[in-house]
């Protein structure tokens, strides 16, 4: 195992994609950032362990990072801090713990005790789950480390974020991971604990499988839907559909407006191994834009895909990745500011590993999707605790000369602030101001404020092809 990181750069994934090696500058970079670690924990008279959890940790590992990475041609962004921040907390603190209302609009976890163990078609799934590297996370189930105790501790314990939306991995309702039932409990569990409405739910939705269209007014009948959650490329006969479909997307769209939820978050990007992968990519979100402009269409992953190193916009090859989004968006119509959302989650965790690929990313979506529509997701509990992402995010900027030469708009403060909540608050109806005051006040605020933090650090994905293809096999193929 290697050594753990306050910030974590590495090969894991959520299990919708292949884990993608480290070359040789980013193991050099960790190489650095712990070599940095344990030096500067000596010279402040900490163990490794209390400096891995103070700022000061954090700031050492990304100017590590940030040294290595302009060595070896990674120069388009940054995470510039300055040096004393390693070893002066008050350094630290000026960048790396911001006060902005954090929302975390996609965020992951199973129902350890659900019928889906129980179930021939379940059993993948657990076999999957319980040989994710450093799955033993102190519990002796491993499929606990994804419970909902523990994404409580991970998402809303041990880091920043304020409010949350719990979502859904692919798959029918009786032999999906978490039901339901489950995702009802976990917002229960919150609010037992005074969580001050800390949690929101999707409504998972597969429109190419019999009856589940006719299912949703049954569904929003059960609880307080904030946003319906689909899956493009995924269907039980593994073949995909798009929004804009007659027989199926446009259906499900009309379904959704006619019972008043016209949120609708879709996966995009990100393409399952195995699947046509002309469902995976934008091209049906800005025709579905367009026809339904009352409708919030909310792109999960920004369609980024990791085999695609982002540059800058190019209109004549643009059929993949976060261009195609933007080329959709151009092609009908879908200006900066309009129904469409541009969503960060694995996207942004991908891209820490890659300042240059970051700053085209976040640049090209702020250009153009607009930076009202650029929201904060992380994935997590799949990569542990979001807390390394939103430290990241807050010292991240992008290299003058790209914003000169693309007309990207610089991270201002307002901006990330933006990013961070803001746009997710108007999106789901949410009053920043008062989720704050509520949150510092509730018994996980008022426990955050008296008690440490013990975050572990670990991540729960797979981290090479092999673990990869071992859980593409015990699950059929199926993503998480």
């Amino acid at each position: 195992m290697s050594e753990r990181l306050p910030i974590k750069i590495d090969s894991t994934s959520n299990g919708e994609f292949r884990p993608v090696p480290l070359d040789a500058g980013l193991r050099a970079a960790r190489r650095l950032a712990g070599e940095r670690i344990a030096d500067n924990a000596r010279r402040t008279g900490t163990s490794r362990r209390a400096f891995i959890t103070s700022l000061c940790g954090a700031a050492t590992a990304l100017l590590a990072f940030d040294e290595v990475f302009a060595a070896t041609g990674r120069s388009g962004g940054a995470f510039p801090l300055p040096k004393e921040a390693a070893l002066e907390p008050a350094a630290a603190e000026a960048t790396l713990a911001g006060r902005e209302f954090v929302f975390d609009v996609q965020t992951h976890m199973v129902d350890v005790g659900g019928a889906w163990r129980r179930r021939p078609e379940g059993r993948p799934w657990e076999r999957a789950l319980a040989g994710f590297p450093q799955g033993s996370c102190g519990e002796a189930d491993p499929v606990a480390c994804f419970s909902a105790e523990r994404f409580v501790k991970e998402v809303f314990v041990d880091s920043d974020t304020r409010i949350a939306v719990l979502s859904f991995v692919p798959g029918l309702p009786e032999d999906n991971p978490l039901t339901i039932a489950e995702a009802l409990r976990v917002r229960s569990l919150v609010e037992q604990l005074e969580g001050s409405d800390r949690l929101l739910l999707h409504a998972p939705v597969v429109p190419n499988a019999p009856g589940e269209i006719q299912r949703m007014e049954t569904i929003a009948g059960q609880f307080k839907v904030a946003a319906w959650k689909v899956y493009t490329q995924w269907g039980p006969e593994r073949i995909g559909w798009r929004l804009d479909d007659p027989r199926i997307g446009i259906p499900f769209i009309e379904e959704a407006r006619r019972l008043g939820i016209r949120n609708i978050a879709i996966h995009k990007g990100l393409p399952f191994s195995g699947m046509p992968l002309e469902f995976a990519t934008c091209a049906d979100v800005g025709p579905a834009a367009r026809l339904f402009p009352d409708v919030n269409f909310i792109i999960y992953h920004s369609g980024f895909e990791t085999s695609r190193r982002e540059g800058p916009y190019d209109a004549a090859r643009a059929e993949r990745g976060i261009d195609a989004l933007i080329k959709s968006l151009a092609d009908n119509g879908i200006g900066p500011g309009a129904n469409v959302y541009a969503e960060l989650g694995s996207t942004w965790r991908f891209l820490m590993r890659d300042p240059t690929s970051a700053a085209h990313a976040l640049g090209k979506l702020l250009r153009h999707v607009g930076e009202d529509n650029v929201l904060w997701g992380t994935d997590s509990i799949w990569y542990g605790s979001p807390q390394d992402q939103i430290q990241a995010f807050r010292a991240f900027q992008i290299a003058n000369p790209l914003v000169q030469q693309y007309g990207y708009k610089p991270l201002t403060q307002a901006v990330k602030a933006k990013i961070f909540g803001l746009n997710g608050a108007r999106l789901y109806g949410i009053d920043p101001a008062a989720a704050m005051r509520r949150t510092e006040l509730d018994p996980l605020g008022r426990w955050k404020q008296r008690a440490e933090s013990r975050p572990s650090f670990a991540t729960y994905g797979p981290r090479s092809d092999a673990e990869y293809e071992a859980f593409l096999a015990e699950h059929r193929g199926r993503p998480l």
